[in-house]
């Protein structure tokens, strides 16, 4: 089954990083976040990914042309002018790298991939910014279990900042919460089957917007709510506390 990772955003609030890399390519722990998301999806077996590539998507490509030798001993022979590999550790993925226009849209750049998608039946999609400890298993198990034709992952977004009590001008508790307490958003790690495709009309249409609008008023998308973890990385700030729960070895979303 293909998971499409849409990789083509501009990410204009990570701007210190993105104006050399596209966001997905921004590193947590020496790694983009695109291969975190992509580990994660790996290790619920799912090993098979198209990414729509926009903004910069050349250095997407010369990341994963490039990937076996990255992650390979090599022995150069300079006289002939060849390279042997050993100790190969590059992960069993096949990855499609799709140029799907630097100013596409979300729903637009799904289009610009139908073609690949269409005669495969049900398919995968999240963004590429955004890492989870979701169960993508259950997710599938869930949207196959309902009959129609979309699903959302649910969640609840992180609060950015503590909690405090306070009496009479004194914090009497304070709490750093990790989520949000009411209400769910969308989280990417969606479920979809071919139809999905006919509702998007081209390059200028929003995901979110009229395909997941539509669908939802003819009772076609279902959500999957999930309570557990889920960060996206939008800034800065984002960036540094999903490095600090790598570094320490606390990152939630590495299930594999």
């Amino acid at each position: 089954m293909k998971t499409v990772v849409l990789c083509g955003g501009l990410g204009t609030r990570l701007s210190e990083e993105t104006h050399l890399k596209p966001k997905p390519m921004v590193e947590v722990g020496g790694r983009p976040i695109l291969w975190h998301i992509m580990k994660l999806y790996e290790g619920h077996g799912f090993r098979d990914f198209l990414l729509a590539l926009g903004y910069k998507g050349e250095v997407i490509k010369d990341y994963f042309h490039n990937y076996h030798a990255r992650t390979s001993d090599s022995t150069v022979r300079l006289a002939g002018g060849t390279i042997e590999y050993s100790n190969p550790t590059a992960e069993d993925w096949t990855v499609r790298l799709a140029d799907t226009g630097a100013r596409t849209m979300t729903g637009g750049r799904l289009l610009r991939v139908a073609d690949q998608l269409r005669d495969g039946g049900t398919f995968m999609l999240t963004y590429g910014d955004g890492v989870s400890d979701v169960d993508i298993v259950a997710v599938l198990d869930f949207h196959r279990s309902h009959g129609r034709i979309a699903t959302v992952t649910a969640v609840r977004p992180p609060v950015r900042f503590g909690d405090l009590t306070i009496e009479d001008n004194r914090v009497v508790s304070f709490e750093e919460k990790p989520q949000a307490g009411e209400g769910w958003i969308n989280g990417g790690f969606f479920v979809f089957e071919p139809a999905v495709l006919d509702l998007i009309a081209g390059d200028e249409v929003m995901l979110e917007k009229e395909p997941l609008e539509r669908l939802a008023e003819r009772g076609e998308l279902m959500a999957y709510h999930h309570p557990g973890y889920w960060q996206c990385m939008d800034t800065v700030r984002d960036r540094n506390a999903l490095e600090r729960l790598w570094l320490d070895d606390r990152a939630p979303w590495k299930t594999w």
